[in-house]
Parts: structure tokens; sequence; C-alpha cells
């Protein structure tokens, strides 16, 4: 124990003899560790702002689409047709059991107006599932009926985004908007959900009953804009999507030779191509931010290399005097 506390004493003399040099030292070191412990947290921050956008949108969603066209030769993006219908909705719930949930989705941009307050969002028809499958919660008022889809009836729930824009800190259940000149009552607010993976305000929406969307608002022969569905969990995704691929061809009376006119993108993988980019950001952050550690660790070599150089006559003298090897190493 002697021995410990003295070589601190000669170890701390020694340190207070080259202060530059000391502080310089540990400069490098704090720099190099901070950065690497800096990088690192940006990027484990990152992945976990995407796996809480993947939860938002439903970790076990399928998005299905109709297909594409092509006319005069031009081939038109997915979503161009008009193949997907409301009993192809009842249907997969009926005869794919991976699926659990299933709604119709019909949306259009709109400019809303409450007083003297206006604001262009999406709005949006669906089914009375849909806050099940996006696993999203009601922050006031209600959802609507089966009966008010059944009826086609003028009511709406506001996203929280369209909330604030249009009745700030007035309540807003109960009050009447208009959507495409129909007044609409409006039920209920939605819970802040954020941006998606991709940058979209997902609370810059307005929802209504997709009968509404169809005959009162679009006016439509009865086609949708999406199938949204859910499987009952993440292990029967693959399953969900091939229950309902050869349930939709059959329907549909595709060919085998034909390509499908619908498509189907689970949300997660979406999402999870992200999170896949931002992890491959977080290891080249943390490699550039251990070049620093490296370079700190070079400085720290050299000056011990410059230290123990210059103490060759100390060193010499102790061993001289009767010093072991292990009293100099301390």
């Amino acid at each position: 124990m002697t021995q410990v506390l003295m070589a601190t004493r000669i170890a701390h003399r020694a340190l207070r003899r080259n202060t530059m040099r000391s502080t310089l030292t540990m400069l490098g070191v704090i720099i190099g560790v901070a950065a690497v412990i800096a990088m690192l947290a940006i990027g484990q921050g990152a992945q976990a702002a995407i796996r809480a956008q993947i939860a938002s949108l439903g970790s076990h969603t399928l998005v299905i689409q109709p297909g594409s066209m092509t006319q005069s030769g031009m081939r038109y993006g997915w979503g161009s047709r008009t193949t997907l219908r409301a009993v192809d909705v009842q249907a997969i719930l009926n005869e794919c059991p991976a699926v659990a949930y299933a709604t119709p989705l019909v949306r259009s941009g709109f400019q809303v107006v409450y007083s003297n307050q206006n604001w262009p969002t999406m709005v949006q028809g669906t089914g009375i599932e849909y806050l099940t499958i996006r696993e999203w919660a009601m922050a006031a008022g209600g959802w609507f009926t089966l009966q008010e889809i059944d009826t086609a009836s003028t009511v709406a729930v506001l996203g929280e985004t369209v909330r604030a824009q249009l009745f700030g800190s007035v309540n807003p259940v109960g009050q009447i908007i208009q959507v495409g000149n129909i007044p609409f009552r409006v039920m209920g607010v939605l819970e802040a959900k954020g941006q998606s993976a991709w940058g979209q305000d997902q609370d810059d929406i307005i929802l209504i009953p997709y009968t509404t969307m169809q005959k009162k608002v679009w006016r439509w022969t009865g086609s949708l804009s999406n199938i949204l569905a859910a499987a009952g969990s993440k292990a029967a995704l693959p399953q969900a999507i091939e229950q309902v691929t050869a349930l939709l061809r059959q329907r549909h009376r595709l060919q085998p030779w034909q390509e499908n006119d619908f498509s189907i993108q689970p949300l997660a993988d979406m999402a999870a191509a992200e999170e896949e980019s931002t992890r491959v950001m977080t290891l080249l952050l943390g490699s550039i931010a251990s070049i620093s550690l490296l370079v700190g660790g070079i400085g720290i070599m050299n000056i011990m290399l410059v230290s123990v150089t210059e103490r060759t006559r100390e060193i010499g003298i102790r061993l001289a005097v009767g010093a072991k090897q292990k009293d100099i190493l301390w």
C-alpha cells in the first residue's frame, strides 16, 4: 500500500511538471470517447424513432392497392385501375383465416371549411375496423357506428392537425364543417400520431364512412382507393399475403399467365427499409467517430514514449539503487 501511495505522489508530481502535455493528452481521449458516444447515440435515437413509426403504422398491416393500367403503350402506376370493391373486403374477412381485420379506403384531397377558417387536407372514407388496424386511439368524442356506415351518414372524425388548424382552442365535437360543400358533424378527434416513416403528417386527415365518400362526396360507382388489412400476428403476415393474393386472383378471374391486377404491401416493410438505412448510417457515424478515438490513442502512445525517453536517466538511477521492474512500472 505504501508503494502505491508513493507511486501516486510521484506520478502526480510528473503530471504537474507537464501540465500542458497532460491536458492535451486528456483532451484527445475525451474528444474521441465523446465523439463515439454521441454518434452512436444519434444513430440509435434515429432507429428508435423509426421503430416507433413502424408501431404507429401497425406492425402487421397490409395495404392492398388496385392494379396498374396500360393505355396507348404507356403503363401507369399502381392504383390507376379500379379493381377493388367493398365486396372484396368482405370476402377477405370471410375466406382468409390469417387476416384478422380488413376495411375499405376511399380517399381524396379537399378544402375543409369551419366558420371563417379553412384547411386543405386528406379526406378518407373508411370502415368500422380502421382504428383497430392502425392501433389508433380517440382523444375526444367517439367513432362512427355500423349504422352510420350503412346509412352513409355525414359524420367525421378529425386528425389532430386538422383540429388545430380549424378549431384552435374550440372543442370541435358536435361542430359542423364543410367538406366539398357538404356539411359534416364532427364526432370525435384522434390522438396525435406524428409523422410516418416517409415524412407524411398522419394527423392531417379527416375520416368519414366510406359509403358517405362513395355516395355523397365523390359519387363513385363503388371502387376503392385501397383495402387496409391486418394479419392476426406479425408471424402470420406471409400466410395472409398468400391467402389474399389467391382469393383476389380468383375473384377477379385472372388466368395463371396474367399478372395481378392489385398489389399487396406490408406497411412495416416500407418502414423497416428506412430502419435498415438508418442502421447503416449509425455504423458509418460510429466508424468516423472511432477514428477520433484512434487518433487520441496514438497521441497518448506518443506522449508516453516521449515521457519514458525523457526519464531514461531517472529509471536507470532507480534501478541502480535497488528498484525492481514492478516499481518502475508503478
